[in-house]
Parts: structure tokens; C-alpha cells; sequence
């Protein structure tokens, strides 16, 4: 548990509460389907949930672990599905047949670009050293205000309860302002985190990213 002194106080107070319109989710996970049948099946619901409330999902663009049963549940549900792969990956993770569109680019540096230009909003599924990766530059791109998209971890079987507890250590610390931690939305259940995504107040980081303590 941390509190929030009073200066972060103010810069919530600086948020826009209002409900986003949201349309766009850029999902990052694993190509790997992991030791449980439930990392695959919330992956899946994950994408059909999307699906049946209009949304549409930009991913990695492979068949193959998670980001296949993303795909499937997106597809199922009658959602629309962008595939983003470098050309160098194609062969290994095996693009997926079903895709309403298949963008392929140079490098994984311009895969995370053009996933965050396609997208309203980021989710992080289970996955390996690439997921995080994919997540954390995404959040040090919010921290710096280079965007306002909001932030998720759908964290499946407690996967990302230690991440969850090395946030709040950051903070604790001195390393994390409780404002930054205050982007990462982390929940386990799919409704519920993306309710939680379209009500996070909307941060206007100019206001304090150059303040002089930074």
C-alpha cells in the first residue's frame, strides 16, 4: 500500500473524468500457449469478448499460442482482427489465415509502433520476455506523455501478481511516482478490466512531466 502525497493530489485532480470511446485494442501476449488450458481459453474469451462489443483487436498476427487463441475468439465472434508481423517472424510464428488484414514491417521496434498507431487502448496478456517488454515501453510511452491510451494487464491465474507487487515496491522506494503506477490498470477479470479501462480519467501529462523535480 502507498499514499499519495500531495502533489500527486494535484495532478489527479488535473485528470478529465470522463468516459473514453474506446474502439481500437492493441493486444500483446504470448506466442506460446503456456501450462494451463486457462491461459489459451481467456485468451480466446478475451478476443470474442471484444468482438461482441464492436470492438476491433490489432496483435501480433500469428496462429500460434495466445496470440492464435486471440485471434480464434475475435474471428468466432465476428470481430474485425489486424495482424502486425515483422517479415522475419512470418515463417517462424505462422501468420494467421483468418485475419481481416496483415500488416508486415521491417522490424519488432516498428511492429510496436504501428500496433500503437492502429489502437484506443493496450492490453497485455500472459506471456514471455517479449509481452513485457511490449508493455513496458508502452507504459514508459504514457509515463513521457507520448500518448493517453489506457494501460492493462488481464492477469490470468495470478500470473502478474508478482509484477503487481514490484509496481507498488517501485513506488514504495521512490522510483515510481504513484501517479505513473496509477496507469497500469491490473485485474483478472475481462469485463471488469475493460470497464476499468474506458473510466480511467485521462492524465494531461504536460501539466507535470516538466516540472523541475524531473
Amino acid at each position: 500500500m502507498y499514499l499519495v502525497s500531495r502533489p500527486e493530489m494535484v495532478y489527479f485532480r488535473m485528470m478529465i473524468r470522463k468516459k473514453r470511446d474506446l474502439h481500437r485494442y492493441a493486444v500483446f501476449c504470448g506466442s506460446s500457449k503456456g501450462n494451463g488450458e486457462i491461459y489459451g481459453k481467456q485468451a480466446y474469451e478475451l478476443g470474442h469478448t471484444l468482438a461482441r462489443e464492436g470492438k476491433s483487436v490489432v496483435y501480433g498476427g500469428a496462429r500460434v499460442g495466445l496470440m492464435g487463441q486471440l485471434a480464434g475468439g475475435t474471428i468466432d465472434g465476428g470481430g474485425h482482427i489486424t495482424g502486425v508481423i515483422p517479415g522475419f517472424l512470418k515463417e517462424r510464428e505462422i501468420v494467421h489465415e483468418g485475419l481481416n488484414q496483415l500488416i508486415q514491417v521491417e522490424s519488432m521496434h516498428e511492429r510496436k509502433q504501428m500496433m500503437h498507431q492502429l489502437s484506443d487502448a493496450v492490453i497485455a496478456l500472459p506471456g514471455g520476455f517479449g509481452t513485457l517488454e511490449e508493455l513496458f515501453e508502452m507504459l514508459t510511452w504514457a509515463q513521457l506523455g507520448m500518448h493517453q491510451k489506457p494501460v492493462a494487464l488481464l492477469n490470468v491465474n495470478g500470473y502478474y501478481d508478482a509484477l503487481k507487487q514490484q509496481a507498488d515496491k517501485m513506488v514504495q522506494e521512490g522510483f515510481l511516482k504513484p501517479a505513473n503506477r496509477q496507469m497500469l490498470i491490473i485485474h483478472s477479470n475481462i469485463r471488469e478490466m475493460l470497464r476499468m479501462m474506458s473510466e480511467q480519467p485521462i492524465p494531461h501529462t504536460d501539466k507535470w512531466i516538466n516540472r523541475d523535480q524531473w
